[in-house]
């Protein structure tokens, strides 16, 4: 499930691309499928690292000396990366658990080649406020949501850093009934027949991705998308 369009973070062979918060590695291993780049993924969890390379077994290319494909363990405050690495960082619901996003922020700006491109998502206001007004235990976790961004902040504050905003769009509108049912039943989710059911549907269209559930999804992201995906080229002057 890609949040990240990559028609709008177009990747070019040779490409140096930082995803920022792998997590299980979708961004990652999408990029290394997409186009010949060096791909690598930045993540706290060992164990979310453990679960990405497992799951990069079956996406490998060792013949394919055109590309490349690494993990690291590391914070997203000291990267392990020299200035000016990559061509394109993601950087994927991730900012919304950094208390000091800001200083996130900064460490992108920095090994971000000037003229690179940067893609960040963080989750809409208005579907996350209701998941926070249902549960406490959606947001009260280690390791949970500690803020909801407005997006029009968000971006100001990486425009501040020297980026120009080319593009924005909403993704996911389909997960966001799923996330209100897991919050309003919180307590036992993981046996409540509705929020069951519901994750079959989303199953069934992850794994099917039929032309109706397309459809829908793509007239609903505008007005209810669970995530909103902002893309900034870094300008050399930053």
């Amino acid at each position: 499930m890609k949040t990240v369009d990559f028609e709008h973070l177009p990747l070019e062979a040779g490409d140096t691309v930082l995803d920022l918060g792998c997590g299980e590695g979708r961004h990652v291993i999408s990029a290394y499928v997409e186009a010949d780049v060096h791909s690598v993924g930045v993540d706290l969890s060992l164990d979310d690292l453990k679960i990405t390379r497992d799951r990069f077994a079956s996406f490998a290319e060792p013949d394919n000396e055109a590309k490349s494909f690494g993990l690291s363990s590391a914070s997203a405050l000291q990267l392990p990366f020299a200035d000016n690495t990559f061509d394109k960082v993601i950087c994927s619901e991730v900012l919304e658990h950094i208390p000091d996003y800001h200083s996130a922020l900064r460490e992108i700006e920095r090994v971000l080649k000037p003229g690179g491109l940067f893609c960040a998502s963080v989750p809409r206001r208005w579907p996350e406020k209701i998941c926070w007004a249902l549960s406490d235990g959606y947001y009260n976790v280690p390791g949970g949501h500690l803020r909801i961004f407005r997006s029009d902040e968000l971006r100001g504050e990486i425009e501040f850093l020297g980026f120009t905003h080319y593009y924005r769009h909403w993704a996911h509108a389909l997960h966001v009934p799923f996330w209100w049912l897991k919050c309003l039943f919180w307590q036992s989710q993981d046996t409540n027949w509705l929020v069951k059911q519901y994750h079959r549907l989303l199953v069934w269209d992850l794994m099917k991705n039929p032309a109706l559930t397309r459809i829908l999804e793509k007239s609903m992201n505008p007005v209810m998308g669970k995530s909103v995906v902002m893309y900034f080229r870094k300008e050399a002057a930053s």
